[in-house]
């Protein structure tokens, strides 16, 4: 029967400390976890190994007793005899306390790994080399580890829509790593940091466990007529010097794809605001109602004034001086 050298195994020394065997253990059974090696049965293997090599060395009965037989079992060695020769169940019996219950199947208390995989009953299964040296005997048996139905993890990533798809909602395919596809619906007003959850589209479950969630990160990409503010929206309207002056109707762009005429009023100064109501993006929660649409009067002055354009302003120039209402 196999010597198991629980040292090497944790991958400390013969004098490492109880900190220093439980930090061991805890990266091990992180790595080496079933449930984060699901399938694999190496990865299981192991796990097994790594939870028996704990079980003795954190117990100071267990330990004092590993750590008695490894030294004969040493000296055996370098009496030139055979591994295979060392009778472990005879030294078992005559080499101290097997401890109270013989062997022991928690493998650690709930404040050290419960916080890393939940519920950790009934894992692993003792060698025989555990059992002939702390009791149980290689007849009683091994209890087999069971990964029990664990949900799958969620995934997070970030897509970017237009703000036409965040008004027309609709939907988008994506494609998965493995090349498949799969279509999600974008709502209707979703705005930047919000999250569109696809049920079952994140990691797969273990041991029978359901998938988890894929979460999609919304932003919305600028849109170059457009500013969004919530569920309002703010356009710039071009209008020319004599309707800012005489007043009239100016054609508005909207979210739609078309224009409505806006009445702009005699005297209109530049920067003027004007509110068309219903007119904005639809509210996720409340896609029937929608938000405002704000339209900013930009005044343009003409640049390529003809001669006659020219004595016509200077004439109104004059005209308003002579009124007192310019600064000249």
């Amino acid at each position: 029967m196999e010597f198991k050298d629980y040292y090497k195994i944790l991958g400390v020394s013969p004098n490492a400390t109880e900190k220093e065997i439980k930090k061991a253990y805890r990266q091990l059974a992180r790595k080496y976890h079933p449930d984060v090696n699901p399938n694999d049965p190496q990865a299981e293997e192991r796990f097994k190994e790594i939870n028996e090599a704990y079980e003795v060395l954190s117990d100071p009965e267990k330990r004092k007793k590993y750590d008695q037989m490894r030294q004969q079992y040493e000296a055996w060695q370098r009496a030139g005899r055979p591994g295979g020769g060392f009778d472990w169940g005879r030294w078992a019996a005559g080499g101290g306390p097997a401890g109270p219950g013989g062997v022991h199947v928690e493998y650690i208390n709930p404040e050290d790994l419960g916080d890393l995989f939940g519920d950790l009953g009934g894992l692993g299964g003792f060698s025989d080399f555990f059992q002939q040296i702390f009791g149980g005997g290689p007849t009683h048996g091994r209890a087999q580890y069971k990964a029990r139905p664990r949900r799958g993890r969620d995934i997070e990533q970030p897509i970017q829509i237009t703000l036409e798809e965040a008004f027309h909602g609709g939907t988008r395919r994506l494609r998965r790593e493995d090349g498949s596809t799969i279509e999600v619906r974008i709502p209707r007003g979703i705005d930047t940091g919000k999250r569109i959850r696809v049920r079952g589209e994140g990691m797969p479950g273990v041991a029978g466990g359901e998938p988890g969630d894929l979460y999609l990160r919304v932003e919305v990409l600028p849109h170059p007529v457009f500013e969004r503010r919530g569920d309002d929206l703010y356009v710039k309207v071009p209008v020319d010097l004599y309707t800012a002056v005489l007043g009239g109707e100016v054609r508005v762009p909207t979210i739609e794809g078309k224009h409505v005429l806006l009445k702009i009023p005699p005297g209109t100064q530049n920067g003027k605001i004007f509110r068309l109501r219903g007119k904005g993006m639809p509210k996720l929660k409340k896609p029937d109602e929608r938000g405002d649409l704000y339209a900013e009067v930009v005044v343009r002055i003409p640049t390529d004034l003809t001669p006659e354009e020219r004595k016509l302003f200077e004439q109104l120039r004059e005209l308003a001086r002579r009124r007192g209402t310019t600064g000249g």
